[in-house]
């Protein structure tokens, strides 16, 4: 049950470093890219477990599914694309919608694996494990959200951040 805990470090240690080192220095540096940036780790973790647990992974899809392995494969690849949208500036935006729908769209094979107990994560708990990874789920979309999506209001400060405008 630690890859939520790691997922989440991942994701967030870029986004609160920066605030850190803003708020010591007194500079303004990118929070939102650094929020992407974090994303872009936490995609890149996913994407290698679909290499590294290909068999128990292709288990949390339905038999009935064809291909399982192929599609585990070709996820992980779509995985790492999206983790490269979100380091490069100009591709986040778009990135994070692609972000969403995979998020979303992979959703229905997590209740799969806990409804049948699956042997992958924390899915051998059941239905239970919905109650953390659905949450997570939620948590990540929200970021992805927040930080991709979501245009900044600039009309609150009049500007984008120092660091975005360079």
């Amino acid at each position: 049950m630690t890859t939520p805990i790691i997922m989440l470090v991942l994701m967030l240690a870029p986004y609160l470093v920066v605030r850190i080192v803003s708020a010591v220095t007194h500079r303004d540096f990118d929070a939102r890219g650094a929020a992407a940036i974090g994303l872009g780790l936490l995609f890149i973790f996913t994407g290698i477990g679909h290499f590294i647990q290909t068999e128990p992974m292709a288990q949390m899809l339905p038999s009935w599914i064809p291909e399982r392995m192929f599609l585990v494969y070709l996820t992980g690849v779509l995985e790492f694309a999206i983790a490269v949208g979100f380091l490069v500036r100009k591709t986040r935006r778009f990135t994070g919608w692609v972000a969403a729908v995979t998020l979303v769209s992979f959703f229905p094979a997590n209740i799969y694996a806990a409804i049948n107990h699956i042997p992958m994560g924390g899915h051998a708990w059941g239905p239970v494990y919905l109650l953390v990874r659905a949450p997570l789920q939620a948590i990540i979309l929200l970021w992805v959200y927040w930080f991709t999506i979501k245009q900044p209001n600039t009309a609150l400060h009049g500007h984008a951040p120092l660091a975005a405008r360079r």
